[in-house]
């Protein structure tokens, strides 16, 4: 029988994170290249090297260097969200007191 391995979902620390960045740029550096250092990197800490590249860059993008939405940027993103839906639940919360408040104030008092 064959047994099938799926994939894990592994959790990092930020520390983790942090120190791996901080080893492919050093590397980056002291080779004076890009290529290979991620790949190179991923195998001494035994993290993916997808994982790793997509730490890498992010962290240049909050450092200024290549151009998308920072950490800082797409947390206030998820913040804005979430207090919009917050928003959109207590209006139709109220447009539905409104419209049974209207109703009892339509209908003949006795």
């Amino acid at each position: 029988m064959a047994s099938h391995k799926s994939p894990t979902t592994r959790r990092y620390t930020p520390e983790f994170k942090e120190r791996a960045v901080r080893l492919v740029m050093q590397l980056r550096e002291e080779l004076g290249r890009d290529h290979g250092t991620i790949q190179r990197i991923a195998e001494q800490l035994g993290c993916g090297v997808e994982s790793l590249r997509t730490w890498v860059k992010q962290s240049d993008i909050d450092a200024g260097a290549k151009p998308g939405v920072t950490t800082a940027d797409a947390a206030r993103i998820r913040e804005l969200e979430q207090e919009n839906r917050e928003l959109k639940r207590a209006n139709a919360i109220l447009k539905s007191a409104s419209v049974f408040f209207a109703a009892e104030l339509d209908r003949p008092q006795r």
